[in-house]
């Protein structure tokens, strides 16, 4: 079955890149341009709005990649504390890393890094003797007390004045970052202030993706971003500036809501010629216009609601979020009309578990709708069983076949508990696949399975108990969308 498209991706990217050229030519010599979320991998966005591709975002800038420059800020707070990207598990000051070489690998230009909050930490000064090593030159902004609210200090030599200028060399220059409060919209003013007491004509402007301005408040787009960001206490509501100025009702979130007046006064107390009306003003988001079937978007964004509130119940048992990011994704699930009913694989992975005197189960629904499950054996995880099985299903295989040749598998169980220590002799994910691609080797039947890997991305699994982080990972890179119930598994 083919998987339904919702989304315009090649016309999204002609509108957006138009509009950002646009702006370019509205303020004259340059524009600052914050570009918060994923650049290369957002499967947000892909899983929410079915036809946008996950670096869709990378192929728009390219296009505007001779007139535009990359400066990446990172909060040096973050680089002390090692803070964690959560989707990628490798620290902000790692990610800026591999921004940059993904930049250069797409063909843009990485102008600078500019290190934000800095006040004498330890890892900023080594985190900044490794890029000046790449051959980037490093910025230092500090931070300005009472900010934002201060505005007389924050305009003066003594706030903004005291940063780094970033020497720039192109029109269009895009300020991004490896995360959320890292200083993006804080380096786009500083630089604004100082292009002004340069004489050169600048502007700014923010490019958005959620919540989409022009769709309902309510509609489940709006509602997927806020389960998305319910740690982050981010409520989506309707311009109350853009409905005052133009008596049109469109939405943005609460964040840049409240924010708007303060740096309206910025831009006055700087004397620069950014003169938004509104929120909406602002930024640049025509995903909007490229929705084609909104059915399809619906269903999708049901779908994403219902795995963040499995993902925020899990983070709940192993704390890394409160009881109150639960909640709000429960009222936004009321909101949208769902519950967890609504996903097949839960019930099924549940079933399962209870016909197997409650042992782990995974469910793992099929293009057409039908649900293929796995239960634990003595040879392989739940997870482990229930890919295999898709896949013979995939493959039109019958189910009594047995893929994996024990001579294989045994020598790995072997290794596992009496070299590398550990206690479950049942094979993961990874381990699976691996030993599925050493069976290929001479089993037909084994080859024609493991060639059915790559028909795996979209489709949706859940699992009677919470994973371990290597079948997370490995699910992730395989493209399943997989959820857990917020449950420890035994252990042996």
């Amino acid at each position: 079955m083919q998987k339904q498209i919702g989304f315009d991706n090649e016309k999204y990217i002609r509108l957006q890149s138009e509009h950002i050229n646009e702006r370019i030519a509205r303020f004259g010599d340059k524009l600052y341009l914050e570009l918060g979320g994923k650049l290369f991998d957002d499967y947000h966005a892909s899983r929410v709005l079915p036809g946008f591709e996950p670096d869709t975002k990378m192929k728009m800038l390219k296009r505007l990649a001779d007139k535009s420059e990359i400066v990446i800020v990172i909060n040096a707070v973050d680089i002390e504390k090692s803070k964690i990207r959560g989707d990628l598990g490798i620290t902000y000051d790692e990610d800026v890393f591999r921004l940059i070489e993904g930049f250069r690998r797409a063909g843009m230009y990485v102008g600078s890094v500019v290190i934000a909050q800095y006040a004498g930490q330890y890892n900023a000064d080594i985190f900044r003797r490794r890029v000046t090593e790449m051959g980037l030159p490093t910025y230092i902004h500090y931070p300005i007390p009472g900010y934002p609210n201060n505005i007389s200090l924050i305009a003066s030599d003594e706030g903004f004045g005291r940063n780094d200028y970033i020497k720039t060399t192109r029109p269009l220059v895009i300020i991004t970052a490896p995360g959320p409060g890292s200083g993006k919209m804080a380096t786009c003013l500083s630089q604004l202030y100082h292009e002004h007491k340069r004489g050169i004509k600048a502007g700014y402007a923010k490019f958005e993706t959620f919540p989409i301005w022009n769709l309902p408040l309510k509609h489940p787009v709006n509602l997927a971003y806020e389960a998305a960001t319910a740690d982050l206490r981010d409520v989506n509501m309707i311009d109350p500036f853009h409905l005052e100025a133009y008596g049109v009702s469109t939405v943005n979130y609460n964040r840049d809501v409240e924010a708007f007046p303060i740096l309206c006064r910025i831009f006055q107390q700087i004397g620069c010629n950014v003169t938004y009306r509104s929120p909406t003003d602002m930024g640049v988001n025509m995903a909007g216009y490229c929705i084609c079937d909104d059915d399809v978007v619906c269903t999708a964004s049901r779908d994403e609601i219902i795995r963040r509130y499995y993902t925020a119940k899990c983070d709940r048992l192993a704390c890394l979020v409160d009881d109150e990011a639960v909640y709000k994704i429960e009222l936004v699930m009321n909101q949208a009309g769902i519950t967890v009913a609504d996903r097949p694989v839960v019930a099924a992975a549940l079933k399962r578990s209870a016909e197997t005197g409650n042992e782990p189960a995974t469910a793992i629904q099929l293009p057409n709708g039908d649900v293929v499950t796995g239960r634990t054996t003595s040879l392989l995880g739940a997870s482990s069983a229930a890919l295999l099985n898709v896949l013979k299903q995939l493959a039109g295989i019958d189910d009594n076949v047995l893929l994996l040749s024990r001579d294989v598998i045994e020598p790995v169980q072997r290794l596992k508990i009496h070299h590398l220590g550990n206690s479950n002799p049942r094979l993961h994910t990874d381990e699976t696949l691996i030993a599925l691609s050493v069976c290929a080797a001479s089993d037909p039947l084994a080859e024609c399975a493991l060639n059915q890997l790559s028909e795996l991305r979209g489709l949706e699994a859940h699992s009677s108990v919470m994973l371990s982080q290597v079948d997370i990972a490995t699910f992730k890179k395989l493209g399943i969308n997989m959820t857990c119930e917020p449950v420890y598994g035994k252990k042996s």
